[in-house]
Formats: C-alpha cells, structure tokens, sequence
C-alpha cells in the first residue's frame, strides 16, 4: 500500500501543493459566486459539466436566475433573497435549474452572503449539489406510497361493502316496538370483522333477533358471519325454540370448512294480547341488559355455552313480557372491552349509561352506547361494536 493510502490526509496536502485549484474546479458539487445584481462571476468545471454551459457562456454574462424555472425565480425573490438579506444564508434550497435545451435539472442549493472588505458590495456563494437522484428516488417513493394508499382504500370499500352484506341495511317496523340497531367496525374499517346482528319477521306476529359475534377476522369471519346469519332465519323458520335455533347453528358452525366458532344472543319476539312477549336463549354471549322505565339496569337471561365447539351446547330459554318503557339491549364485547390505557369502558360504566338514557328512544340509546365507548378509547376502535335495542314506547 502507498504511503497515501496510509495516510489520506498528506494526500489531499499534496494535492493542494500541486495544483490549489483542484478541488475547486473538479470538487464533487458544483460552485458558483454571483455580484449583488445576481450577475454570474465564478463558477467551476463541476458545475458546467452538471448543466452543460460553458464557463464562457456563464462568467459575466448571464445572471444565475436566468438558469431558474419560472416557479423557482419567484421563490427566489420572495424567499431566498430575504433569507440572504436578513440571515446572510440559506440552505437545502430545491430547485429546478434549466440546462442549454430547456431541460429541468433538478439541484439543491447551499447559498452564503459575503460582503467585500471595505466596500458596501457583497457576493452570494452557491453550493450546487446534484439532486436528480434524490428526486428520482422521492418521486417513486411518492408513486408507491400513493399506490399503497389506493390499495388500502380499495381494500377498505371492499370490506365495508362485505361487511354492509352481513347486516340488514334498515331495521325493520314493528308494531308495538321501537327498534335502534348501530355496528362500527374497528380500526379504519379495512378488514370484516366478526359481530354482526338481524332482525327478521319469522310470521304475521312474530319476529326473530340475533347479535353475536364470529371468531376472528376477514374473509374467514365473513364466511362464518353469513353462514351464522342465515342459518339462524333458515332455522327460525322451522322451530319456535331459541335453543333450538342456536343449536342448529352449533351443528352448522362445528361442521364448517373453517371450523370457527361464535358466541350469540338469540330472540324471538311475539305480539300478544298482553303486549310483547320475549323467548330468549344466550349461546356464549354476554347477557342481554333489561333497562327498566326508571333506569335500573339488570341482566336478562341465562349464560349458555359457546356455539362450535366442545360438543352439544348447553342451552336455556327464558320468557318475559316487555313491559311499556322496558328496553332489551343487546351489545358486542367490543363495548365493555372499550380500553383506555389499562381501564376498561366495563360492565358497570355500561349499566350507569344505560340507566341515565333509559327514557330515550331506542335508536338514541344505541347511538349513546356506541358513541361513548369510541370516545372512551379516544376515537381508537379497537374491536367491533354491534348493538340492538327494543324497546316497547311508554304509554301516553
């Protein structure tokens, strides 16, 4: 190894000795001095080789905004001549330099004020630096990140589109029942979760409900959600039995491709001579909430076992009148499992809302419930959220 290659430094020293103009000339960026009238007064090889001019075709014949775009001349009185004037410098200035035949090459400039000793006059030193690279490379990040953007936006409309297929797109009219029904998907609404819930009319007076909410997320969970939604109708169809209905739909689960699961709250709901009758049956579900016209709040129901797994459910049927006032709530665990930090929205926060909103009519108390379980997690969904409510109107 030469002794240069021991020692860099008497390198660049001897080169220096040889000829001081070197690194000027041929330094790895380009050098350019303008007057005070921006008029070009020094410029070095590096710089003409970038742009193609001659030195003779610059040096005190062309003023350096001549070789600006438009755009950036502008810029240069209004910004860069200011930050000169008041600051004596200016830095990592982007600009678009215009070689001979018009063609934008784009620079970054490193721009310094020196006055001259004993005069009122001034020059502008200029480092060039080549950043066709550098914007070649921002450019097709820009391309891809635009394109991944649209991607996710299509994924999104997608998903949303899928999801609106497992929920019914209005709640129906029931006579003698006040009906209010809300679903938020997590996240940016990208991927299909697993809670959904329908209201269906089984008969001239009757009408079947369910909410549950499908192991995982995506097209597994969407094929599981539809397969759950439309076994519950096919089978309320052939049997009055809650347990029935969500034992069919244990046995459909259970024997699915995907082998998924599901927990849900099953409804039949009657209009009878007394008022409106509930027959009611919980597989692997929270407990539905009974909200009385004075706002206790208290669960309704028996628990059941998980639907598609471990064997035939255990399963029970509860019946009771819907009093005038009374509201049902039937909700997600995307609800009580709102996180904030390490503290949960909760069993007892949900029962102090609903019991302050109890005289509101359901479609209120449903929006309610949604609402503060978003804020509650600051605007982060971070599981889905599904709610049902009915409610029979108070009397007068």
């Amino acid at each position: 190894m030469s002794d240069f290659g021991q020692n860099p430094q008497a390198f660049f020293d001897a080169l220096l000795e040889d000829d001081p103009t070197e690194l000027y000339e041929n330094a790895p960026c380009g050098y350019v001095s303008i007057a005070d009238d921006r008029t070009i007064i020094k410029v070095n090889r590096t710089f003409c080789r970038w742009t193609g001019y001659g030195v003779d075709d610059l040096v005190g014949k062309r003023s350096f905004l001549d070789l600006l775009a438009v755009g950036d001349r502008i810029f240069w009185e209004t910004t860069i001549a200011p930050s000169l004037e008041l600051q004596g410098r200016s830095r990592e200035i982007a600009v678009d330099l215009l070689s001979p035949d018009g063609v934008r090459l784009p620079m970054l400039l490193n721009l310094l004020r020196v006055d001259g000793p004993g005069t009122s006059g001034s020059i502008v030193r200029i480092a060039v630096f080549d950043a066709r690279e550098r914007r070649t490379y921002e450019r097709e990040l820009l391309a891809a990140r635009r394109t991944a953007e649209n991607a996710a936006e299509t994924a999104r409309i997608l998903a949303e589109t899928l999801q609106r297929t497992l929920l019914p797109p209005s709640l129906p009219e029931i006579d003698g029942i006040d009906l209010g029904g809300v679903y938020c998907a997590a996240g940016d609404g990208s991927i299909v979760g697993g809670d959904f819930y329908d209201v269906f009319e089984i008969s001239d007076d009757a009408w079947g409900v369910v909410l549950g909410d499908v192991c995982g997320k995506g097209a597994e969970a969407a094929v599981d959600t539809a397969l759950a939604r439309y076994t519950v109708r096919a089978s309320a169809i052939r049997t009055r039995s809650p347990t029935r209905v969500l034992t069919e739909l244990h046995n459909a689960m259970e024997h699915s491709d995907s082998q998924g699961f599901c927990t849900a709250v099953y409804l039949r709901v009657r209009r009878r001579d007394d008022g409106i009758r509930m027959s009611l049956a919980v597989g692997g579900h929270h407990l539905p909430l009974l909200v009385g016209a004075g706002g206790d709040v208290r669960e309704f129901g028996r628990p059941g076992a998980l639907l598609g797994m471990l064997g035939p459910p255990r399963l029970h049927a509860v019946d009771r009148l819907l009093n005038p006032g009374e509201s049902l709530v039937l909700y997600t665990d995307g609800v009580i499992e709102a996180r904030r930090d390490e503290e949960f929205f909760g069993e007892e926060r949900l029962h102090h809302l609903l019991g302050a909103n109890a005289h509101r009519p359901a479609q209120e108390i449903a929006d309610t419930i949604s609402h503060e379980a978003i804020e509650f997690q600051r605007g982060v969904v971070r599981d889905d959220i599904a709610v049902v409510v009915l409610q029979v109107p108070p009397v007068g």
